[in-house]
């Protein structure tokens, strides 16, 4: 199985106003550093460490065939929506799955995509990467539909790596930070095999 984001979120869970007000900086000439640097790293960090997507984004997952257990990890949380199943059918072409052929259980995390009710997953071809599921995960759109705490650990993470920029072993120090770690403890996803 592979896993690759197809469309990245389009903002970030904090601007470079709230940055700026973190590190205590006046003035515009950071500002372009925080907005393209340090935020999304931050952000990029964040999503790492829970296995969340934070923002609105689309995902992929490729399979070379249907799992035997039917269920198909959709690895980044929350997941919102499916946007296509799509597979090589056994005479070689590629076929979208209707959407009344799988349910989504996203109330799980991760979350995981299933046939529908009474019905098994349709033939696939033998062959590498015959199965794409794309989806949607994120808590929403806005900045604000990002939880408190996260938009928080965002911000620390930044303004340390900011502060820290030039020290040797600063990303050592800013993950072993236990106040930043204890703020993203509740949004972890666990996976249980």
């Amino acid at each position: 199985m592979s896993h690759r984001l197809i469309t990245a979120p389009t903002i970030e869970p904090i601007d470079a106003a709230t940055l700026k007000l973190w590190c205590r900086i006046d003035g515009t000439d950071e500002d372009a550093l925080l907005t393209d640097i340090f935020i999304p790293a931050a952000r990029q960090a964040c999503e790492h460490a829970t296995g969340r997507a934070l923002l609105s984004q689309t995902w992929e997952v490729v399979l070379d065939a249907w799992p035997s257990e039917q269920a198909i990890e959709l690895p980044r949380a929350p997941v919102l929506a499916i946007t296509s199943v799509k597979y090589v059918d056994t005479a070689g072409v590629q076929q979208t799955l209707a959407g009344a052929a799988y349910a989504l259980d996203n109330d799980s995390e991760p979350g995981w995509l299933l046939p529908a009710y009474n019905t098994d997953w349709p033939e696939s071809l033998d062959t590498a990467n015959a199965i794409r599921v794309r989806y949607t995960a994120g808590y929403g759109a806005a900045a604000t539909d990002v939880p408190q705490a996260l938009r928080m650990w965002i911000a620390l993470h930044a303004a340390a790596a900011y502060a820290n920029r030039e020290a040797s072993g600063d990303a050592r120090m800013v993950a072993e930070n236990p106040a930043l770690a204890g703020l993203l403890d509740p949004y972890r996803v666990l996976v249980f095999r």
